[in-house]
């Protein structure tokens, strides 16, 4: 089977094998931090300390950490495929980047970026921030936090992802949970857009159901697979 316009998703279980925490998964981040302090404005607005403290410790986390694979088998399918093409990531981690992938979005925001609440601007943030750090931009003190899209706020660049799920012929979800909105809907738009939809998934998502086709294993083995498949 032919394509020309592919769209992939990826969630948190394509860098799990890389040592990424998870959020969902039984011993996930979630399951040790309640969300609503660290990943809501409202936590934020009460205690920003706590917050910088959890995304510092996180950054700090990310170091020495590669892209595997997976991400390796995704860049390569970028250049090589001669259709549009276009990765939406729901991680907030940059090893995508790190493996090369250039046509990429991150809807959830970036762990080394930093947004200031005062002027609105963005930047690339790879150090610590506290309630002291002052905008490069504005000068504002006490207004910087994470680029990260919390709960309660607007994902990014939901209109040109969603131009290409109209517009694909096929989609690829690896190694995403299937119940967090609205990247566990895209499935549907892109079935709706008449696209074969793939799942490559260490197991069933909750979505499992709105597939065409299916495959279950480490990310690091059935991704590199289908992309070979993919390009013969």
């Amino acid at each position: 089977m032919a394509f020309e316009r592919i769209v992939v998703l990826t969630g948190a279980g394509i860098s799990a094998e890389s040592g990424v925490d998870t959020f969902r998964d039984k011993n996930g981040i979630w399951s040790r931090v309640d969300y609503r302090d660290v990943a809501t404005p409202e936590g934020f607005a009460r205690n920003p300390g706590r917050v910088h403290d959890f995304y510092n410790e996180r950054r700090r986390r990310m170091l020495g950490i590669k892209p595997n694979a997976a991400h390796e088998a995704l860049a390569r399918l970028e250049p090589a495929f001669n259709g549009s093409f276009l990765l939406v990531t729901q991680n907030i981690d940059d090893l995508h980047e790190s493996a090369g992938s250039k046509k990429l979005v991150h809807m959830h925001g970036e762990l080394n970026s930093a947004l200031c609440e005062a002027c609105g601007m963005r930047r690339p943030w790879s150090g610590d921030m506290s309630i002291d750090t002052q905008c490069p931009w504005c000068k504002a003190r006490g207004r910087m936090r994470v680029d990260v899209v919390w709960f309660g706020e607007m994902p990014y660049h939901m209109e040109q992802i969603e131009k290409a799920l109209d517009a694909c012929d096929l989609f690829v979800s690896i190694g995403t949970s299937g119940n967090v909105y609205p990247a566990a809907g895209f499935v549907e738009q892109a079935r709706a857009a008449g696209a074969h939809t793939v799942e490559l998934n260490l197991e069933r998502s909750e979505g499992y159901s709105n597939f065409d086709e299916a495959e279950y294993g480490p990310a690091t083995k059935i991704v590199p697979a289908f992309v070979d498949r993919l390009l013969i």
